[in-house]
């Protein structure tokens, strides 16, 4: 691993809240009101704090049950793409046409 290479994935920069992060930093950073360094320091404890929270404090289960359209496993990634989804969760069911699903496993230091 290279010595400035985050231990977390950055999958959760594409989240909304994410996008609105980099946007932020994007525009603070077009305006010289912060170094680029800086809003990569930001981005790399997004990545740490989000994974750690997600891990941490979501206890939720939900099932779902789909027609599974084409899958892959590349650089220790499983990608999934479903169609004609339902999720259920509690008494509450949701369905989706199709879903992407990326699945990667936890890094060790």
């Amino acid at each position: 691993m290279a010595a400035n290479a985050s231990p977390f994935y950055e999958l959760y920069r594409r989240s909304s809240v994410g996008r609105t992060l980099m946007d932020t930093l994007d525009e603070l950073i077009g305006e010289r009101r912060i170094e680029p360094q800086l809003a990569m320091k930001i981005l790399s404890h997004f990545d740490r704090s989000i994974t750690e929270v997600l891990q941490d404090k979501v206890k939720a289960r939900m099932t779902f049950k789909g027609h599974l359209d084409t899958y892959r496993f590349c650089d220790e990634v499983w990608t999934f793409l479903i169609k004609d989804v339902t999720f259920k969760m509690d008494n509450t069911s949701v369905h989706a046409d199709k879903v992407k699903i990326v699945s990667c496993g936890t890094k060790k230091d």
